[in-house]
């Protein structure tokens, strides 16, 4: 069971008294109210002298010089108060929850991997969650990410990883031994480095700023893709291409399906690469990638599998020259039997080929020393591990290129380094962006309170004149009463509106949002805040 600590000392006969409030906030997700879930938990006190200050990085501390069981009581009442107060007052937060190819073994990544077409349904679960107002999926061969605007950055987390561990199957307690959690402005540089190709696997590849776009282009119309959501990622899409433009990271750099091209001739013996008979199977955008990359090898005939023959031919009426033969998926076994080397990459969420398949296979050529090679660049995976124990077969993975990507590695760290300048760069920009969202519920009660007042005083005007007064007149009226609020509220509306791109300009905007609100009276964000999390409960308990 985790427990969140806070602390609070008294002055107690001359010296400091520590003492320390446990509590547990993850049962508090069923509770409608934060002060009710305070209260109705046990609290309990252990005095340590010995605790060096040092070590409280977080809490509450209160100073008192009233009797010890007075003095105790007021702490811990202003300690619940004030967790109250912070659970109340917390702005949502951007969340990435994430596992990927640097903490995540592939055989737990396949099992969290959610194919596209399932992203607009995995949205609508994750913002049923109740602390959970926004989402997006990002599912590739190499990462899991999820990311949220969370309600309650803990209780969210919490939601978000049982919800994993649901679909996947994988006990919460394994993926926490595997996951990252980055908030906020670590979450956004997060999200614009993979876009930049600064987290792949291959440094500077392409092929994820494409997925980002994706994740953009599946979300539109998706609820629960909202506006924190979409414009994150929309800006991930802007750094992306800033990136690959300013340092040029991406020159000479590969791609997963070159990288595995690249591994297959590591393995081969060098007097086969002219020979070794190729076979592709799936002619989507990887296969495409890895038939390109072999052509770039000096590859002039190889085979390939695919569902229907139309993408096949569009690839050899692209790359003229090359012999490209086309199989069902009815042929692959047969096919996979004249081959040396079986690259694979469709989105088949079961394998393609188990032990038993395999164990039927002739040898492969002795030109490339009886191994045949499997190259599986899929997840899912489509060749199960268990083929790793055939002696005529070696498989290999995506978790196995890594030793493919060590060329060129310093050329491109310097690249590295110029990205994340401009990722810093539009980190800020960002979260200016963002911050000045926060007004956005203000002029909308500013206008609403004043059209209120608007429509009520025209009510009275218009009854004092009479039954018979023409509509000319009343639109007259109607007109000049609009007219009035809306050149009294342009100076207010003007001053609670920036573009987030000068840091003194949104302090000053979010200083007049606070002091408008004060003013008029308007309803605070952190009832809102309130309101937001009881709608959603509420909601998820019908």
């Amino acid at each position: 069971m985790a427990f969140s600590t806070g602390f609070a000392t008294a002055l107690v006969a001359g010296s400091k008294v520590e003492t320390t409030l446990l509590f547990n906030p993850t049962s508090c997700c069923s509770s409608s109210s934060p002060s009710s879930f305070l209260k109705s938990q046990q609290i309990s006190l252990f005095w340590n002298p010995n605790r060096s200050d040092k070590r409280i990085q977080r809490g509450v501390r209160c100073e008192a010089v009233s009797p010890p069981d007075v003095s105790t009581i007021s702490a811990l009442e202003q300690l619940k108060t004030s967790a109250a107060d912070r659970y109340t007052k917390e702005r949502s937060s951007i969340v990435v929850i994430g596992l990927s190819i640097h903490t995540t073994p592939v055989e737990m990544r396949e099992k969290l991997a959610i194919p596209e077409a399932e992203w607009p349904r995995a949205i609508g679960e994750l913002c049923g969650l109740n602390h959970i107002e926004e989402a997006a999926v990002l599912s590739t061969c190499n990462r899991m990410e999820i990311y949220v605007v969370a309600l309650s950055q803990h209780r969210g987390v919490k939601e978000v990883t049982e919800w994993m561990s649901k679909t996947s199957g994988i006990p919460v307690s394994e993926l926490c031994e595997h996951r990252f959690l980055l908030y906020n402005n670590d979450a956004t540089q997060h999200l614009f480095e993979v876009s930049a190709g600064l987290d792949s696997l291959v440094l500077g590849e392409g092929q994820i700023l494409a997925q980002v776009k994706q994740v953009v282009k599946v979300g539109q119309g998706v609820v629960g893709f909202g506006r924190n959501i979409s414009g994150l990622f929309k800006h991930a899409i802007t750094v992306g291409k800033r990136v690959r433009t300013e340092t040029n990271i991406a020159a000479g750099a590969v791609s997963v399906s070159s990288a595995a091209v690249e591994l297959a001739f590591m393995k081969l013996p060098e007097s086969s690469h002219v020979t070794a008979r190729m076979l592709v199977i799936g002619a989507g955008k990887m296969g495409k990638l890895v038939i390109k990359h072999l052509v770039a090898k000096g590859c002039t005939k190889m085979v390939v599998v695919n569902r229907s023959e139309e993408r096949v031919a569009a690839i050899r009426e692209e790359l003229k020259g090359v012999e490209i033969i086309y199989k069902p998926l009815s042929e692959m076994l047969t096919s996979a039997a004249e081959a040396d080397v079986v690259f694979t990459s469709t989105a088949s969420e079961t394998p393609l080929f188990l032990k038993e398949h395999v164990l039927d296979l002739p040898p492969a050529d002795p030109a490339v020393g009886g191994l045949r090679l499997f190259v599986d660049i899929s997840v899912p995976r489509n060749v199960g591990s268990c083929i790793t124990d055939v002696e005529t077969a070696r498989v290999y993975n995506v978790d196995n290129l890594k030793e493919v990507v060590a060329a060129n590695k310093e050329d491109r760290l310097r690249k590295a380094m110029e990205a994340k300048a401009i990722i810093g760069e539009e980190s800020k920009q960002f979260e200016a962006w963002r911050d000045s969202l926060e007004t956005v519920p203000t002029i909308k009660k500013l206008r609403a309170y004043a059209e209120r007042i608007r429509t009520a005083e025209l009510e009275k005007c218009l009854s004092k004149m009479g039954d018979d007064i023409s509509k000319k007149t009343r639109r007259a009226v109607d007109d000049l009463s609009r007219g009035i609020m809306n050149k009294l509220l342009h100076g207010p509306m003007q001053h609670l509106r920036c573009d987030g791109s000068d840091s003194r300009t949104l302090d000053e905007t979010l200083e007049n949002m606070h002091a408008l609100n004060r003013m008029f009276g308007l309803e605070t964000d952190t009832t809102l805040f309130e309101q937001k999390i009881r709608a959603k409960i509420e909601q998820n308990q019908k």
